[in-house]
């Protein structure tokens, strides 16, 4: 009877998981696993951890849900804490397995996981099966081989709308079939450094957000069919007051609660049974952008994590600290800029327009290393995505993919287009806030 180790990393679901199905195919039986692995949550020079409280919880409540959902099929999760590489290979000595199943990552610290994990299992007659699952697109899809990626979005879209085709989700498993499996427990948030109340999100948030893949579909649910909202995403998705005026989908992406495929064919049956128009290919149109930003990673590598970024620039910085924590503790004496960044800290979510502005005002205007700002949002971020957020703040700071150079928000402009009223800004810092910032 083999078998397998099906690891869980930024896939934490069962509906569409190639992995899971690839793994069931090749079995008699596995063992799912998931590791916290500790060094993302260690200590950063900036003086922060490189994982925030509201990513942490999110995470936390995923893999729970995983858990029951695993439970409900008949098996279970081991959970466990500590350096994936050790307690994988002592794994799969422990239940006698040959193959260890997991998604294929494309950025640097994940990719030097990888190899080490392959290293740590040949040496107990094991192998890792990386399996690409993370896209829309799969990556055996491109019309263009990775190296002649185009580096601009619009090029890679168009020949990738025209020529290939989505794939169909995999098979959703009825029972799954493992060995006698130890009953653990998922740790707490005082384990990774942080109390209950650091990942309380303030009541004045725009949604609410909770793991895990049962609130990942309950969210498709209210936007596209009750709230009945994705027929005008594309004239809403700038907002920045509300729980409906984009699609909120991006935390439930970034821990793999639900597939960008999944999304995709529920698009799809939306446009058969009530309404197809821009609105619904825009979110397609969102769908492809994240996927180019991985494809971005998986070209250039470790490039996309240097000052220079994928153009080799070398960007003039100021680098001041005092000023850097002034942006993050939303004192910057902008309004607009303040009220994003007060509601990123207090509920761990921003607008889409808000980052663009938040991003390009401490490149632009306050000359920080961009690579200060990424950070930051990975610290804060519970949608935090490795390639979207290295590959959006590359864009803004001129060093990525946009093929404008010194692309600029001038963030007065942007307020008065897009809080006109003020309202977004008196929400987050209160009725007196725009009267104060003239004085």
């Amino acid at each position: 009877m083999t078998t397998s180790i099906v690891w869980f990393r930024n896939d934490l679901r069962i509906r569409d998981n190639a992995v899971l199905a690839t793994a069931l195919s090749e079995s008699d039986q596995i063992v799912p696993v998931y590791i916290f692995s500790t060094s993302r949550w260690r200590d950063l020079d900036h003086g922060f951890k490189k994982t925030g409280p509201f990513y942490t919880q999110f995470l936390l409540e995923s893999v729970e849900d995983l858990k029951k959902s695993l439970q409900n099929l008949g098996s279970d999760l081991i959970i466990k804490s500590g350096n994936p590489v050790d307690i994988l290979a002592d794994l799969a000595q422990q239940y006698g397995v040959s193959k260890v199943y997991a998604s294929k990552e494309v950025t640097w610290e994940e990719v030097n996981q990888e190899r080490s994990v392959q290293e740590a299992l040949e040496m107990r007659n094991a192998s890792l099966e990386l399996i690409w699952q993370s896209t829309l697109y799969h990556l055996d899809d491109l019309i263009q081989p990775i190296d002649q990626l185009p580096d601009v979005f619009t090029s890679f879209r168009k020949k990738q709308e025209k020529y290939a085709k989505v794939r169909e989700e995999v098979a959703t498993p009825d029972l799954i079939k493992s060995p006698p499996l130890p009953q653990t427990v998922i740790p707490g948030l005082d384990e990774f450094g942080y109390s209950v109340s650091d990942a309380v999100q303030d009541e004045r948030t725009a949604i609410h957000l909770v793991g895990g893949e049962k609130l990942a579909w309950e969210r498709l649910e209210h936007y596209f069919w009750e709230a009945d909202e994705l027929k005008n995403y594309k004239w809403t998705r700038n907002g920045l007051l509300g729980e409906d005026y984009s699609s909120k989908f991006s935390p439930w992406l970034a821990h793999g609660c639900i597939s960008p495929r999944s999304i995709f064919h529920e698009v799809q049956r939306y446009e058969k049974e009530r309404k197809k128009n821009v609105s619904t290919y825009w979110l397609v149109f969102e769908l492809i952008w994240r996927d180019y930003f991985r494809f971005v990673c998986l070209k250039y590598g470790r490039k996309v994590f240097f000052k220079g970024g994928i153009k080799d620039l070398v960007p003039d910085y100021e680098n001041d600290r005092a000023v850097f924590q002034r942006w993050m503790n939303s004192e910057t004496g902008q309004p607009f800029v303040d009220a994003n960044m007060k509601e990123l800290k207090l509920t761990g979510f921003m607008s889409n327009r808000g980052r663009q502005n938040v991003a390009s005002y401490l490149v632009k205007d306050l000359k920080i290393d961009w690579r200060w700002g990424a950070a930051w949002f990975e610290h804060m971020l519970t949608d935090y995505d490795v390639c979207s957020n290295w590959g959006n703040w590359m864009y803004v700071a001129g060093v990525g993919n946009d093929p404008r150079e010194n692309r600029y928000f001038n963030v007065p402009g942007q307020a008065e287009k897009y809080d006109p009223k003020g309202e977004y800004v008196r929400h987050w810092l209160g009725p007196d806030a725009l009267q104060s910032s003239q004085l």
